[in-house]
């Protein structure tokens, strides 16, 4: 099956459940070989074709801010889609999907449902209850499609902590306030390495490429000389979040810095491989949905 067909030129190959690697720095490989079509355990098949942007809709089914309401995705065909599985990562060049769990100005903890099938997005819930953060985030939050943290994987550069068992998180530092399950065109500017209960929870700032300031933000310092401020307000903001809940605040690693976008890149790529041993079932996926 072919999530999505190829609206330009073919650049790379993400819906073949492939990962991608570094060949150094910031320059992503080309995975793509031509068209062939690769079949894995799940016996799913994925063409072997990049696209420009995704052909998914999204539809919502139930009321927003009730137990029942999900924001599915669908392909062309009208079947349903996950979009952490089936939305492609790369989109060649250094640019990656996106995808929008909570528009920035609002409080509702919207997540993709990851033990759920197709993934939807969906308001958490602790202990029957819809969740809201205790204020408005102030910058479009969501995930890096085909990335996973791995729980059993102890990362000796953060303080041996372990991965959330989630995706991979993205704050989007654009002007723009974004919709529920918009796919957005990102490039990668740093990561935070926040530490929550003792796990790993990386987050990876980007910008989307229609925002009027890409052109002049590619690397961490142009974040903070074109956007002062603001790596130091998302770092408090995912540290004090929990405060008022009575919790302890979160922690950082990495010195408690953002760290460069090689390294996001290195982290991308790192949890995008971890995600292709998950849906091939090398790793034990527990209640995860790999469809």
């Amino acid at each position: 099956m072919a999530v999505a067909k190829a609206i330009s030129q073919t650049t790379s190959c993400l819906l073949s459940k492939t990962p991608f690697a570094l060949k150094h720095k910031s320059h992503i490989t080309n995975l793509c070989f031509g068209t062939k079509r690769v079949a894995f355990p799940s016996e799913r098949l994925f063409s072997c074709r990049a696209i420009y942007n995704p052909q998914v809709q999204i539809t919502e089914e139930g009321q927003p801010e009730t137990l029942d309401y999900r924001v599915f995705f669908v392909n062309n065909s009208g079947k349903k889609v996950s979009p952490w599985h089936d939305i492609p990562l790369q989109l060649g060049d250094g640019v990656f999907n996106f995808v929008v769990e909570i528009p920035k100005e609002s409080s509702a903890k919207m997540e993709v449902a990851t033990d759920e099938l197709y993934t939807p997005i969906k308001q958490d819930i602790k202990k029957g209850k819809l969740r809201y953060y205790p204020y408005n985030i102030n910058w479009n939050y969501g995930l890096f499609p085909q990335t996973w943290e791995d729980p059993s994987f102890a990362n000796s550069e953060v303080e041996g902590a372990f991965g959330d068992n989630d995706p991979v998180d993205v704050v989007e530092i654009g002007e723009r306030r974004r919709k529920i399950g918009e796919i957005l065109r990102v490039k990668p500017l740093g990561a935070l390495a926040m530490i929550d209960e003792g796990e790993l929870d990386w987050k990876i700032v980007a910008i989307s490429l229609d925002d009027p300031k890409a052109a002049l933000v590619n690397d961490v310092d142009d974040v903070e000389k074109h956007f002062p401020g603001t790596l130091t307000a998302i770092r408090d903001w995912f540290r004090d979040y929990k405060i008022p809940d009575g919790k302890p605040a979160n922690k950082f690693g990495l010195g408690n810095k953002a760290a460069d976008k090689d390294y996001a890149l290195k982290v991308i790529t790192e949890t995008n491989e971890s995600w292709a041993k998950l849906v091939k079932r090398s790793i034990e996926a527990g209640e995860l949905s790999l469809v």
